[in-house]
């Protein structure tokens, strides 16, 4: 029943109730009126979920409800699919899917949102992305991006080779806000001879909200994928209004805000670009150019990493508890890249294992110095490795990639320091610092 299960299945057949039925729920001390709405097959068993009139949706337990009848019957057809022809001169971008909606079509009857999967689904909900591509779909795989793991990594990395080596234009992945920097971290390293546009892009606010910006996104997301930047980039809005959105570059952005539609912002760098009203408009000439050639796919890496995050009064038993079951941990440090003395003992242990120890700093914008000071000084001497401008969540997917390639910490140090994909820079850049937040 439209993703109900178990004892919300039960609760709903018991008075007659489906999705689009108008609804009345009833706890101790509140009451809800609205409209029932679907849930995703992956979703728990214990809440319903009502569109309220102002129309923002809510989750209410099952077992705290004291009273529920249906007030309407409603309508939940699924509507039919749009007839929409497309362009087959234009660049061909294969939309690869994830987890939740690419796009979604609203039915303001009854508030339902339903998922928008195909190229006429999608380019009905988006009129415009017909002006820019010939539009293909493909799901890797559906999970909420909190749940995505390095196996999910390594199935979008072989997906997007296999797009680009047949022929795609460009690559953009619908993926979830939350873990998507790291995601784009991870195709960053594992696409090897990159010749083509990957654009990772998501959505703050669903599209059944006046305010969502997944329409901007998607479309600001095919024109990068049908341009010259042939490099992994996260495309998002860049202000909160739907004016232009930023191209970042992958290993660069982080999420900074858990509501904003600006929510991402390019660390320690400049973005490469933005796009306003399908056209981008270049802020720098420093990327990888697209051209012609076989993408290759490099997978081969080592999860067995941790990202700890250095605070005061930290216990050794968190850096010890890893000796003999990780082969490399992340130091998200103070700073310069520093840590408390009293966990230098279990670091040196750590060391002398076979782990690799790299250093991060929490401070984000700015790297790592540790030779400024004592502390920093003496961690060197121990053979922590320090990261430079690197970001801690891309030292950690980097960090795996290299292992897969040695367990050496010699040649791991210097692969850690080696720039890859731009994750490091030459110099850090003042302008780079947004001093408006």
């Amino acid at each position: 029943m439209y993703g109900y299960r178990g004892r919300t299945k039960e609760l709903l057949q018991k008075i007659g109730a489906k999705p689009g039925d108008k609804l009345r729920i009833e706890k101790e001390e509140e009451a809800y009126e609205g409209i029932l709405m679907p849930r995703s097959e992956l979703a728990d068993d214990k809440h319903l979920v009502l569109k309220l009139p102002n129309g923002y949706n809510i989750g209410v337990r099952v077992d705290e409800i004291t009273a529920i009848r249906k007030l309407a019957e409603g309508v939940f057809p699924h509507p039919p699919s749009p007839k929409i022809l497309q362009d087959a001169t234009k660049p061909l971008v294969v939309i690869v899917g994830t987890g939740g909606t690419i796009a979604s079509r609203v039915d303001y009857r009854t508030g339902a949102v339903y998922p928008a999967f195909t190229p006429e689904e999608i380019c009905f909900s988006v009129p415009e992305l017909r002006e820019l591509a010939n539009l293909k779909v493909v799901e890797v795989c559906n999970v909420f991006s909190e749940h995505m793991t390095p196996e999910h990594w390594k199935r979008i990395a072989e997906e997007v080779a296999r797009q680009i080596n047949s022929g795609a234009k460009g690559i953009v992945i619908a993926h979830g806000t939350d873990t998507m920097a790291y995601t784009a971290a991870a195709l960053s390293f594992m696409l090897r001879g990159l010749s083509r546009p990957v654009v990772l892009t998501g959505a703050q606010r669903s599209s059944d909200r006046p305010s969502s910006d997944a329409a901007l996104n998607l479309i600001s997301s095919v024109a990068v994928a049908t341009s010259d930047i042939a490099e992994v980039c996260v495309v998002m809005h860049g202000s909160p209004s739907d004016d232009y959105c930023l191209i970042h570059r992958g290993v660069r952005v982080r999420k900074c805000h858990t509501s904003r539609r600006d929510a991402f912002v390019s660390i320690n760098d400049q973005p490469i670009g933005l796009v306003r009203e399908g056209r981008i408009e270049l802020l720098t000439r420093e990327y990888r150019k697209a051209s012609e050639g076989k993408v290759l796919v490099d997978t081969n890496i080592d999860p067995r990493v941790a990202l700890i995050k250095v605070y005061p009064g930290m216990s050794p038993s968190l850096i010890e508890s890893l000796i003999g079951d990780h082969h490399g941990v992340v130091l998200e440090g103070t700073g310069l890249g520093h840590a408390p003395q009293a966990l230098f003992s279990a670091i040196k242990r750590a060391i002398d294992a076979g782990m690799a120890v790299v250093m991060t700093s929490q401070c984000l914008w700015g790297r790592v110095d540790m030779k400024v000071y004592s502390t920093g000084r003496d961690l060197l001497q121990l053979g922590v490795i320090p990261c430079e401008d690197m970001l801690p969540e891309v030292a950690y997917v980097k960090l795996m990639w290299v292992l897969g390639k040695t367990r050496e910490l010699g040649e791991v140090a210097r692969l850690m320091k080696t720039n890859i994909a731009g994750e490091i820079s030459k110099r850090s850049k003042p302008e780079a610092f947004p001093h408006f937040m």
